[in-house]
């Protein structure tokens, strides 16, 4: 069964078996859901340990962690990442007063107060079994340890694991963070003649990231929790499912499932949905900020040639969106007080889309959801599990409330039609999305420094005009 055990005790529900189909998983030992509970809600400081800076910035504080945990990461580039980290059973790695300081400005300007996965929602699609992989099961209890060789040219952090080998549920440290860099491709590439330099010269720079990832196992699956942090300000959170295929997951008599293996008339590997959310506080220079949505949509032509149209909405109450591509609609967070030097309003952009979502439940419907802050609301699904009175997912979320402080909450989805090429293990498929800065800076961060004046900045004068 997929369920893991105490002694004696399930963890919470139970759900799925070994026959008939039924995707399977590997018993394990661990504490139960209430204990569980309490480690995430009550003791956030068991799952964190002292870890050193990153290449610290000379002469900058440190962010101020409550658990010690700092991470501190002068870019190629020259900006500078600064963040918090500690582990829960559930979510594993939550990350917290997440600020980025662009070359050339005076102090960091505030991005999220806390970030972290807020569900793995795994429905198959022969309606044998459904998971809830944070809040079912601890997720968070379970990374994997990790090599030098897993964490190329970066540092290994110590978080805890449940200790399987023990007889009462507890917890054992091990190498289970990774922090590095990692090149990006290009940042840039142009010429400046383009927008006015006398001596025409091509920039092109190759950009940089912080990468930070935990691998964390439910059965035979291995979820990747990575976050990525760009040298021009962008943050990337992605999941990657690997680990091999369930045993139990093959079932030829309901044709829900791919050939795998040889011939195909009995072995097909059941296909299922990865329906993977993230929870988003925002803090855009240090306090809530306001949301807002963008729709393009035609209006007509001009020559013959079809004109288009982008509208604002003000979104001032809770709500469910999609990503839309027939208005290629997309949202951002504005800063209430921040600006850039242009005098225009900092914000953050979920750049995002989710072509595969899964129509099953109602906390799936939307690609993002907006909510007002709620100390209860933590998981997308099975946040009743961590105490009565808690609404159960997002759909019960949404009420009507204005936004003073909106909680961001991302769903992407992937459907899982398994391949031969998944036998095994199987290679990492990815889910995940990017915030962007748009506005934060009067111009990129990692325009040259020749280039950063004001003739560059808007309309490009040239030395004729």
């Amino acid at each position: 069964m997929r369920t893991r055990m105490t002694p004696g005790r399930a963890a919470g529900r139970t759900s799925g078996g070994t026959s008939g189909g039924a995707p399977g998983k590997a018993p394990r030992r661990t504490a139960t859901l209430a204990a569980s509970a309490a480690a995430v809600l009550t003791v956030p400081a068991l799952a964190a340990v002292p870890a050193a800076p990153a290449a610290a910035a000379p002469g900058a504080p440190n962010p101020d962690c409550r658990t010690s945990n700092a991470i501190q990461q002068t870019m190629r580039g020259g900006g500078v990442w600064r963040m918090c980290w500690h582990t829960t059973s559930t979510a594993g790695l939550v990350l917290e007063d997440v600020s980025f300081q662009p070359k050339g400005e005076a102090k960091p300007i505030t991005v999220l107060k806390s970030a972290k996965l807020a569900q793995i929602h795994v429905a198959y699609d022969n309606a044998v079994a459904e998971y809830e992989d944070l809040t079912e099961m601890t997720l968070g209890d379970y990374p994997e340890p990790l090599r030098g060789k897993d964490c190329p040219g970066g540092t290994l952090k110590k978080i805890p694991r449940i200790d399987d080998e023990s007889d009462e549920p507890r917890h054992k440290m091990v190498n289970g963070l990774c922090v590095t860099t990692a090149e990006r491709g290009f940042a840039y590439h142009g010429n400046s003649g383009d927008v006015g330099e006398t001596a025409n010269k091509k920039d092109a720079e190759q950009g940089q990231d912080l990468v930070l990832y935990t691998v964390n196992s439910a059965g035979y699956y291995h979820y990747i929790n990575q976050w990525n942090f760009s040298d021009d300000g962008t943050i990337t959170p992605k999941a990657g499912a690997t680990g091999n295929l369930s045993p139990d997951d093959f079932d030829a008599s309901d044709s829900k499932g791919w050939p795998v293996g040889k011939g195909g008339a009995k072995d097909r590997a059941v296909s299922h949905h990865h329906n993977i959310f993230w929870r988003l506080n925002f803090a855009p220079d240090g306090a809530p900020g306001r949301v807002e949505q963008y729709d393009t949509k035609h209006t007509g032509s001009k020559d013959g040639i079809p004109t288009y149209d982008t509208s604002r909405t003000k979104v001032a109450k809770e709500k469910g969106g999609d990503t839309n591509p027939k208005t290629a609609r997309w949202w951002r967070v504005v800063s209430k007080k921040g600006k850039n030097a242009d005098g225009h309003a900092r914000s953050w952009e979920l750049v995002h889309h989710n072509p595969r979502k899964y129509a099953g439940r109602p906390f799936t419907k939307y690609d993002v959801y907006f909510t007002q802050y709620k100390k209860n609301e933590q998981y997308a699904s099975g946040n009743n599990d961590f105490g009565q009175g808690r609404p159960a997912h997002l759909g019960k979320f949404l009420n009507g409330e204005q936004l003073g402080h909106p909680i961001t909450w991302v769903n992407v989805g992937f459907h899982h039609i398994a391949r031969d090429e998944d036998q095994t293990p199987m290679p990492v498929h990815w889910q995940g999305f990017s915030v962007a800065p748009r506005d934060v800076t009067a111009m990129s961060p990692l325009t040259p420094e020749r280039l950063q004046k004001p003739r560059y900045n808007g309309k490009p004068q040239y030395p004729d005009e």
